[in-house]
């Protein structure tokens, strides 16, 4: 079963009323010393390190949480040395959802440590993702969904009734509001901040426009290469378009933190990025709390598309501690920790209970209000690209940014871009 399929199977869920979680008898694991390589992008070592904190105090284990790349591209490349070595330095990893396929014959079996009824919490499409070969290689932790952050003050002060519908809306909408801020005394302020490094997070804002103007998914479920298209070259030009206009001519060199740095200083009036920004974004120190609304992304004329994101944790099949690793993730992945890191970092939940829960949709509304976009993110070709998932995003990305960059034309990116995907595909 694809990506694909098992995300179409989620169209016909409805969030699940609360339900009691299963009671779960935590062991004594005095002795036992745990490393968990873990993201750092926004709130999320620290929440990490937190939930680390709480496990030692339940289990008596040490747990020493390791700080990787904020680049998935570099933390993927940090992840093989170590796996490639064998090493058992490392015995949990944060895995990102195209990487199951990658990794998998480095992790352990979780279902072998798992119970069912913990398993089956989590939404049935992140499990299918994660199980290659009917091993479940990783258990969910969380989900993201790209979205459109805005300013709601400054749409109101300059007369728009609500966020754009389509990129065009979005272009103009922002040029309007960047001439005006600036004439009003602000030199610094951009209409649109997004990801346009030359790395994976191009390749999640790249599919979201490709796919939004109709331009299909770059390789298609059944093996097609179908990047090379009038469509997808006319969502690269109108990108090309914003780079010096307005997002900055620096956007080609921004991750995440980047765009959300320039857009929480309260210097943008839309901003492309994952759920966790939205906490950060309504924190007491930050200077737009209180003006921020969030909306599905724009359409480029066949409606809006998110990517699809989120991590989940493995544990390493080089651990000399595989059964106390694999406490740790049922730990960090449980009801009560998702919760805790929904409410006060954002992190969308895999456990479908949690979008009906209260206090979770009182910290983060979006959840409850924008829940089909999760449900009917666009994965990246990462099944249908198995263990070549990696090279495909490479030759994608960078064929992207050449075009964002000036290098080349959207034409010639593409044209290139076949003739390689069609290589790394024989």
């Amino acid at each position: 079963m694809t990506l694909l399929s098992v995300i179409a199977c989620l169209v016909c869920l409805v969030p699940a009323t609360a339900v009691a979680q299963p009671a779960i008898e935590w062991p004594d694991l005095t002795g036992v010393t745990l490393t968990v390589a873990a993201g750092a992008v926004g709130q999320e070592l620290q929440l990490t390190k937190e939930a680390a904190a709480a496990f030692s105090e339940l289990t008596g284990a040490r747990v020493e949480v390791l700080e990787t790349p904020d680049l998935a591209t570099d933390r993927l490349g940090l992840y093989l040395q170590y796996l490639g070595a064998r090493s058992p330095d490392i015995d949990v990893y944060q895995v990102d959802v195209i990487w199951p396929g990658i990794l998998a014959e480095h992790a352990v079996d979780l279902f072998q440590y798992v119970p069912e009824e913990e398993i089956a919490q989590h939404f049935p499409a992140t499990i299918a993702n994660n199980t290659i070969d009917g091993r479940l290689v990783a258990l969910p932790w969380f989900t993201d969904a790209g979205l459109l952050y805005y300013r709601a003050d400054l749409l109101e002060k300059y007369g728009f009734s609500g966020p754009p519908a389509t990129w065009e809306d979005l272009t103009e909408m922002a040029r309007v509001i960047q001439e005006g801020e600036r004439a009003a005394g602000n030199p610094s302020f951009w209409g649109f901040v997004w990801q346009g490094n030359r790395y994976e997070g191009l390749t999640c804002d790249a599919l979201e426009w490709q796919v939004s103007f109709g331009g299909g998914t770059i390789i298609e479920p059944d093996g097609t290469i179908s990047v090379n298209n009038p469509r997808t070259v006319e969502a690269l030009k109108m990108a090309r378009s914003w780079v010096g206009t307005i997002s900055p001519p620096g956007v080609t060199t921004y991750a995440e933190e980047e765009a959300r740095a320039i857009f929480q200083s309260g210097n943008a009036a839309f901003m492309r990025n994952w759920p966790y920004a939205y906490a950060l974004a309504q924190a007491e120190d930050s200077p737009v709390r209180g003006k921020v609304g969030v909306a599905p992304l724009p359409s480029g004329g066949a409606g809006s598309a998110a990517a699809l994101g989120g991590w989940s944790l493995m544990v390493s099949r080089y651990s000399r501690n595989q059964e106390a690793a694999a406490w740790l993730v049922r730990y960090l992945a449980s009801y009560e920790e998702q919760k805790r890191r929904a409410i006060e970092g954002s992190f969308n939940p895999t456990i479908e209970a949690l979008y009906d829960d209260a206090d979770v949709l009182a910290a983060s509304p979006f959840m409850g209000q924008l829940y089909d976009v999760f449900i009917n993110a666009v994965p990246r070709p990462s099944a249908v690209a198995g263990e070549r998932y990696n090279e495909v995003s490479t030759a994608y990305f960078t064929a992207v940014h050449q075009v964002l960059t000036g290098q080349v034309t959207a034409e010639q990116a593409l044209t290139r871009l076949e003739a390689e995907l069609r290589r790394i595909m024989r």
